[in-house]
């Protein structure tokens, strides 16, 4: 192997004054050369850009694959170069889990009907997530790794490079200040030695060695100026990039939550869909007054009319003995429905409904509705009267008001 000799000594002599200045700035020995205040302004935008990013990149990791190992494991077949293997989610899981329960417990039970059918509910939620982990972290989390890892480095490694040329530039000008200092303190010297020819000689010899030691020093002083002036140029031109930075992750931001928005969409779409399903089966466990569905109390129209506040409910009519339960049973004539004398009330729908069958009635979210109950009447469901139009409609679509 060839080495360079002189090389390897000329670097190490660099990195000495380099140490060696850095150090005397640390203990207050040496002077600083400080960049303009916009520049510092730019450094500190550029600090607070990577860390922000850096912390919003892991967490939005976390938030699209909570698992830590799954993580670690995405991550070391990145840096390998290799493809991530496709990953079953948990809603994708669960569905394969009700499914074979339900062959095990008879698909033509009611538990194992609803099994199925929440099992294709959760596997069609299972895809989603996987679509829209896809999106977030094509259209979000691969820009902001692409800037980490990018134009970041470059950022630091121009930055590295200012500051050997600082150190450079303060170096130098401390050799010109001794160099300039020995000169003086030289040409002094004669005034006091006029009857010592011989020392006048020397110190003749000396203060012109001092004068080309000061001309050496204005000369790299110079160079290096130079170099420090352009290289302080390249680096604030990186740094300004910065703002095209911000517009870039603002675009993405974006497309992060409308593929968000769509996900939750998807997501509760398939959930309203399920719940009328499960409405239609026979046997379907719908609960009571005192004990709501495991449906109605999580679906989004639940939660949504827990937000509002409470109003008193219209009371539920116990079945009397001789009154067909025909709403019971599900079968509904409109023309055969009468209000009772008293007990009706108004109602603003919070969401559309579309209905399941001819027994119920379709809503459209903010119009006003008469509500009242019949005896028998299922307490999750109410009789809606629109005009001349009547029908069953569910209780968590509506606020009643006082």
């Amino acid at each position: 192997m060839d080495f360079n000799v002189k090389k390897l000594a000329s670097d190490a002599g660099v990195f000495f004054s380099r140490a060696v200045q850095f150090t005397e700035e640390k203990l207050g020995q040496a002077e600083k050369t400080e960049l303009d205040a916009h520049f510092e302004s730019l450094l500190a935008r550029a600090d607070c850009t990577k860390n922000w990013t850096e912390k919003i990149l892991r967490q939005t990791e976390v938030l699209l694959q909570p698992n830590p190992s799954a993580r670690v494991e995405e991550f070391l077949y990145e840096k390998l170069d290799r493809k991530v293997p496709s990953r079953v989610t948990n809603g994708e899981l669960l569905a394969q889990y009700m499914t074979e329960a339900a062959n095990d417990f008879g698909p033509g039970t009611p538990y194992g009907k609803t099994l199925i059918k929440v099992g294709e509910t959760q596997r069609r939620l299972g895809a989603a997530e996987r679509d829209f982990i896809h999106s977030a972290s094509i259209n979000f989390l691969t820009p902001l790794r692409n800037f980490l890892e990018g134009d970041w480095r470059t950022i630091s490694k121009e930055r590295r490079i200012l500051q050997n040329r600082r150190l450079d530039l303060d170096a130098c000008k401390a050799r010109l200040k001794k160099a300039k200092a020995a000169e003086a303190k030289a040409a002094a010297v004669p005034d006091f030695q006029e009857t010592r020819p011989r020392n006048y000689v020397l110190s003749a010899s000396a203060s012109a060695l001092w004068s080309d030691e000061v001309e050496k020093a204005e000369h790299e002083l110079r160079l290096t100026q130079t170099e420090f002036d352009r290289q302080a140029e390249v680096t604030r031109l990186l740094l300004e990039g910065i703002n095209s930075t911000h517009v870039n992750h603002l675009r993405c931001l974006h497309e992060f939550v409308e593929s968000q928005t769509n996900y939750y969409a998807q997501c509760y779409q398939y959930m309203l869909d399920l719940q009328k399903q499960l409405g239609r089966f026979s046997g379907t466990f719908v609960g009571n007054a005192e004990s709501p569905s495991p449906a109605a109390a999580t679906s989004p129209p639940a939660v949504a009319a827990a937000t509002i506040p409470a109003v008193p409910t219209i009371p539920v009519v116990p079945t009397i003995v001789g009154v067909p339960n025909t709403v019971a049973e599900g079968v509904l004539n409109p023309n055969e429905v009468k209000p009772p004398a008293s007990g009706t009330r108004k109602a603003r729908v919070l969401y559309d409904y579309e209905a399941a069958d001819s027994s119920e009635l379709a809503l459209l979210a903010d119009e006003l509705i008469t509500v009242y109950s019949l005896p028998g009447m299922d307490p999750d469901w109410l009789i809606g009267e629109r005009g001349n139009q009547k029908g069953k409609v569910p209780v968590t679509y509506l606020e009643l008001l006082s």
